[in-house]
C-alpha cells in the first residue's frame, strides 16, 4: 500500500501527464458475487471510453494503451476475488506506476485525466495509522500491532513475581507466619510483592504503548476491568481521544479472535477521532480563528498555503471529484494532512460545511 510520502509523489511526478486511475471495491466474498468486480470495472472503462469517443477521440489511442498496462496486471494475476477490500492502479501508456490490493474499501471509478486521480485514495491512508492491542491481567500482557490492515503479536511483558527464598524466611522465624514486619504475615508480604511487581509492569506497559502509538496511532486495551482500568489511567495525556476498552478481548484470544474484535473497535475509534475534528474546525471556523468552512473559503485558504488539515466528506468526493482532487493536491504540497470523514462527522460537514472544510496554521 501507498504511503502518504509515496502518494504526494506520485501525485506530484505524474502532473501535467495523461494518467488513468481505476480504483475497484474488491469486498465481495460470496461465491455468487466471483467476478462481479470485472463486470463492474468493464463498464467504468466503457463509461469513460464512449466519453472520449464523443469529446476527445484524438486521446483514444492512449487511453487503450494505458487500460493495457493495467490489464495486463490483473490478467497476469489472474484474480476471481481480488483480495483485501479494495483494489487501486495508476498507469501511463507506457508504464504501470502503482497496481495494488489495499486494505480499505473503494469505490468503483475509473478516470482519464492529467495526474492521478488521488481523493479517493485518501481513505486507504487510514489503514497507514498504527493500532496497538494490548490483553493485560495483573501478571502477564500480550501486545498486538495492526498496520495496513495486518495484525501481528509482539513481544509481550510480565511481572517479575519471583518470591525468592520467601516462604523460607517466615520459617527461620519459627511460626512459618511471621515476615518480620509486625503484624504481617508472609502471606501478606506475598501479595504486597504481587501488586508491585504488578504495578512496575504496568507502568512499563504504558510506556511501550506510548512510544508504539506514536501521534496518531490508535490503542485498543482488554483485560480484567480493574488492570484495564488502572493501565488506561497510566497512559499519556496525548493519547487522550485514542484509546478504546474493550471488555470481550482477554488473554486467551487467538490472533485471528483479535483481529475481529480490532476491526470494530479501531473502527469505532476512527469515528471518534473525526468527530473530533469536526467539532474541533467547526468551533474554530465559527470563532474567527483558525478554520475555514465550505469550498470558497477553503480553497482560498488552500491557495494562500496557510492549511494544516483538509478534511473532506466521502459524498464530497464522490460528488465533486475534480475540486476534490485540487484541493488534496494543494494540501499535499503544503505539507497538510488530509483526512476523509465518514459516518456521523461526515453528515455533520455536509450539513454545516457544504463537506470540506480545514484547520489553518494562520
Amino acid at each position: 500500500m501507498l504511503t502518504r510520502e509515496r502518494l504526494v509523489e506520485l501525485y506530484e511526478e505524474l502532473q501535467g501527464q495523461k494518467v488513468l486511475s481505476v480504483y475497484v471495491d474488491a469486498d465481495q466474498h460470496d461465491p455468487a458475487e466471483r467476478d462481479t468486480w470485472r463486470v463492474k470495472l468493464a463498464g467504468e472503462v466503457a463509461r469513460v471510453r464512449r466519453g472520449l469517443e464523443e469529446s476527445r477521440e484524438e486521446e483514444v489511442p492512449t487511453f487503450e494503451r494505458a487500460w493495457e498496462v493495467v490489464s495486463e496486471r490483473l490478467r497476469s494475476a489472474d484474480y476471481a476475488f481480488l483480495p483485501k477490500r479494495g483494489w487501486v492502479a495508476f498507469a501511463t501508456a507506457d508504464r504501470l506506476w502503482y497496481a495494488e490490493p489495499v486494505p480499505a474499501r473503494m469505490p468503483d471509478h475509473v478516470s482519464w485525466q492529467e495526474g492521478i486521480r488521488a481523493a479517493p485514495y485518501v481513505r486507504a491512508l487510514k489503514q497507514e495509522r498504527p493500532v496497538t492491542v494490548v490483553l493485560a491481567d495483573a501478571r502477564r500482557a500480550r501486545i498486538f500491532e495492526q498496520v495496513g490492515g495486518e495484525i501481528s503479536e509482539r513481544e509481550g511483558i510480565q511481572a517479575d513475581t519471583d518470591m525468592g527464598d520467601l516462604s523460607d524466611i517466615g520459617i527461620r522465624k519459627g511460626s512459618g507466619r511471621s515476615s518480620g514486619v509486625r503484624g504481617e504475615t508472609s502471606t501478606d508480604q506475598a501479595q504486597r510483592i504481587l501488586e508491585v511487581a504488578s504495578e512496575r509492569m504496568i507502568k512499563e506497559l504504558a510506556s511501550r504503548i506510548d512510544e508504539r502509538a506514536g501521534s496518531d496511532g490508535v490503542v485498543v486495551l482488554g483485560g480484567p476491568g480493574e488492570t484495564v482500568r488502572f493501565l488506561a489511567a497510566q497512559l499519556s495525556r496525548r493519547l487522550k481521544g485514542r484509546v478504546a476498552e474493550r471488555p470481550t478481548l482477554h488473554l486467551d484470544m487467538s490472533v485471528a479472535e483479535v483481529r475481529e474484535e480490532v476491526r470494530s473497535a479501531a473502527g469505532d475509534l476512527s469515528e471518534r477521532l473525526h468527530d473530533t475534528r469536526v467539532v474541533d474546525v467547526l468551533d474554530a471556523a465559527r470563532g474567527g480563528g483558525r478554520g475555514s468552512l465550505g469550498k470558497e473559503h477553503t480553497v482560498k485558504a488552500l491557495d494562500e498555503r496557510r492549511v494544516d488539515t483538509l478534511l473532506l466528506s466521502r459524498s464530497f468526493i464522490q460528488e465533486h471529484p475534480g475540486v476534490a482532487d485540487r484541493c488534496v493536491g494543494l494540501a499535499f504540497s503544503q505539507g497538510a494532512d488530509v483526512e476523509e470523514v465518514s459516518g456521523r462527522a461526515g453528515v455533520r460537514l455536509d450539513e454545516e460545511a457544504h463537506g470540506v472544510a480545514a484547520r489553518l496554521r494562520f
